[in-house]
């Protein structure tokens, strides 16, 4: 079992952009900022948070926004009894729970894309919890067992009351799993806080697949942030290409983020809700750029996205709006939505080539 690094938020010095324009389209950087960056971050939620702020002054801004995952944490893990979470979860089929406003807008959000039914549902606890990959007991589970809980997992089955925001699970058994969705929500409330609290520039790094760049780089008011994205076949090796970034969320996910090795095969963590198995296609990972207010489901889209594989995701990113992507398939090729061409550099080229997506079937 392993974790990928996907994205790594690269150092102003480490490289330089070929394309931020020329002299005339800068902009007056009027920005009083640290030289050397606070950075601060806490293990939490499965994986690591750092916040790296350039403003100065803003130590209690970033100890703040760190103290949001912890407490989400707590509320959402169904690892550890006790959280809201599992209070919903152990009272399925028998009574509502009530809930915290944010516990109660994050089920909330992964409801409506459940309701797309294009491959992901939060429903899908009774499942994780059989397969359990990332974990030291993780196991490829008998067709039996997958038979058994396949029943559980529908969307339909989970009824708001929007007065009381209480959250109740009408069949008994029935198991919420916020972890594909969560991240992108609490790191979302990371940097609304820290806006509130005046940083302008800075990154708030989720386990490393999952990046929100706030403001501009430190470089200047009009350069973007450089995020390295990893290659999805060697995570641990050096970075495939280089994607340009301004107050957007960047999140990458792959088959090799964690995955099973049972008898040769690698079963990616990724469930099929409708088979009760991983998926299995051509993508090798996606990289999401996510513009605008609504940036807090990253996570749960990109899960939705390779449920579809390479070409009709690509095809459903292009009829999204603030939406880009970059996919990888597994010969390495790489396929580029049309409006994020110009903010991202193939940097590995022997092993990579920009792929024409209309040659796929």
């Amino acid at each position: 079992m392993k974790k990928i690094l996907g994205l790594v938020a690269v150092g102003v010095s480490l490289i330089s952009l070929s394309a931020c324009g020329n002299k005339s389209a800068k902009v007056k950087d009027t920005r009083d900022l640290l030289k050397t960056p606070l950075e601060k971050d806490v293990t939490t939620m499965g994986t690591f948070v750092k916040v790296t702020v350039y403003d100065k002054n803003k130590e209690a801004a970033v100890d703040q926004a760190l103290k949001i995952p912890v407490t989400y944490n707590k509320l959402t893990t169904v690892n550890q009894s006790g959280s809201q979470i599992d209070q919903i979860n152990q009272n399925a089929g028998v009574k509502p729970v009530k809930v915290d406003a944010g516990v109660y807008e994050l089920i909330k959000a992964g409801y409506r894309y459940s309701a797309k039914d294009l491959g992901y549902d939060i429903t899908i606890g009774s499942l994780t919890s059989l397969w359990n990959i990332g974990m030291d007991n993780a196991r490829k589970p008998s067709q039996k067992e997958i038979d058994q809980v396949l029943p559980l997992i529908n969307y339909k089955y989970i009824e708001f009351n929007d007065e009381a925001h209480t959250v109740y699970l009408t069949k008994p058994s029935v198991r919420l799993d916020l972890g594909s969705i969560v991240k992108g929500f609490v790191a979302m409330k990371m940097v609304n806080s820290l806006k509130e609290n005046g940083v302008t520039t800075g990154i708030v790094n989720l386990g490393s697949s999952s990046i929100y760049v706030i403001g501009h780089s430190p470089r200047g008011a009009s350069d973007p942030w450089s995020i390295g994205i990893k290659d999805p076949n060697d995570p641990t090796g050096q970075q495939m290409g280089i994607l340009k970034a301004s107050n957007q969320h960047v999140n990458t996910s792959g088959i090799y983020e964690r995955y099973l090795e049972v008898d040769g095969h690698k079963y990616s963590h990724i469930l099929n809700p409708k088979t009760g198995y991983p998926f299995e296609n051509d993508i090798a990972s996606i990289t999401l750029l996510i513009s605008g207010k609504d940036q807090t489901n990253g996570d749960g889209l990109s899960t939705m996205i390779y449920a579809m594989g390479t070409k009709k995701g690509y095809e459903y990113i292009e009829k999204m709006k603030n939406v880009e992507a970059v996919f990888v398939d597994k010969d390495n090729k790489v396929y580029l939505t049309s409006g994020i061409k110009d903010q991202f550099e193939l940097t590995e080229t022997k092993t990579f080539k920009i792929g024409n997506i209309n040659d796929l079937k």
